[in-house]
């Protein structure tokens, strides 16, 4: 494919932030046309970004005969359609995370990308990019047996009761997903392997928050604070902290404990601290130039159309995995029992 054009569905934040930027750097992709919220809000980032054609919805995006891709940079709330439209309409697709609203949605896009044969990638987990295969290597030469994973996201972004209700606390915009769980668990997984169940404790410190769109006092649905006891099937315990009511909380870190050696990484810093039975102490791993890991989402993506490599972060299979922990999270936290993912 000579050129390969794309097509925005939805501009938010990280679109603009990476997305954009990332795509026209590319040699022979060229941005052809947006639908964003509102036909207005289209215009301005066609208008900033120098894309020809403005659509009106993102159905019409879909129907472009002249878009070889599709962009999904909305909430979760219309990743499973617009990707599954899209996919249908022999598009290749790159949606953002989260994945979907569900894991049963999850489960039908990446049906449709295994029906369709396009291209299908989700934006990954940034966490842990960097030193991703210093960490592969170190699990698999230092650690020995796993016994415990702690990853601790703590933040005090939520503690402001008069801020604004968030999409990301409506439900009917962002389902089952909670703070930072499930792209935290897609870096778990991608290092420890997949999970087997959940049990899990939530709270809501804010209830009711302001919906800027009508006005009204709305309540909040998704929870503050979430905290994880999970079976990893490997055997280990994987504990999961993340909250956004803690002040003067710290960084975000994982760490990994097996029966030969222990490893800490810094998820904010990208810094590995590693300890043997034979060290008294945990020492700094560095992460070499040539192994060092980077944002490149928007190359992959070009590169898998283009044949060039497989989608690795991160595929749709992936996807569903953490969006079915995701959910058994959430049905954990609302039965008070533990839930096999197998059951999601």
């Amino acid at each position: 494919m000579s050129e390969i054009r794309i097509g925005l569905i939805g501009a938010g934040a990280n679109t603009r932030l990476r997305h954009i930027p990332g795509l026209q750097a590319i040699s022979g992709v060229r941005l052809v046309c947006v639908a964003n919220r509102s036909l207005a809000s289209g215009q301005a980032i066609a208008g900033e970004y120098d894309i020809p054609r403005v659509h009106a919805h993102w159905t019409d995006v879909v129907a472009d005969p002249g878009v070889d891709a599709v962009l999904i940079g909305t909430w979760p709330y219309l990743h499973a359609e617009a990707t599954c439209r899209a996919l249908e309409a022999g598009k290749h697709v790159l949606c953002e995370a989260r994945m979907a609203m569900n894991a049963a949605q999850a489960r039908r896009m990446l049906a449709t990308a295994q029906q369709t044969g396009r291209v299908a990638m989700l934006v990954p987990s940034p966490f842990g990019l960097a030193g991703d295969r210093v960490m592969g290597d170190l699990i698999a030469a230092k650690l020995g047996e796993l016994r415990e994973i702690y990853v601790r996201a703590l933040s005090p972004q939520l503690l402001d009761a008069s801020l604004p209700l968030h999409w990301r606390q409506r439900a009917d915009l962002s389902g089952v997903n909670v703070l930072t769980l499930g792209i935290l668990n897609e870096t778990v997984q991608r290092w420890f392997g997949r999970t087997e169940s959940v049990m899990a404790e939530t709270s809501i410190f804010v209830p009711r928050r302001l919906n800027q769109d009508t006005g009204r006092l709305d309540d909040v649905e998704t929870p503050d604070s979430v905290a994880v006891v999970a079976r990893m099937a490997s055997g280990a315990t994987c504990v999961y902290h993340v909250s956004g009511a803690a002040r003067h909380a710290g960084g975000m870190r994982l760490e990994a404990y097996g029966a030969a050696g222990s490893v800490h990484y810094d998820l904010e810093r990208d810094t590995i601290h590693l300890g043997t039975a034979e060290d008294k102490q945990l020492a700094v791993v560095p992460i070499p130039a040539e192994q060092a890991g980077r944002w490149q989402v928007e190359e992959d993506f070009i590169a898998a159309i283009r044949g060039e490599r497989p989608v690795t972060m991160t595929n749709f299979a992936d996807g569903v995995k953490y969006m079915c922990f995701t959910e058994a999270v959430r049905r954990s936290a609302d039965t008070g029992r533990r839930v096999h993912l197998f059951e999601v």
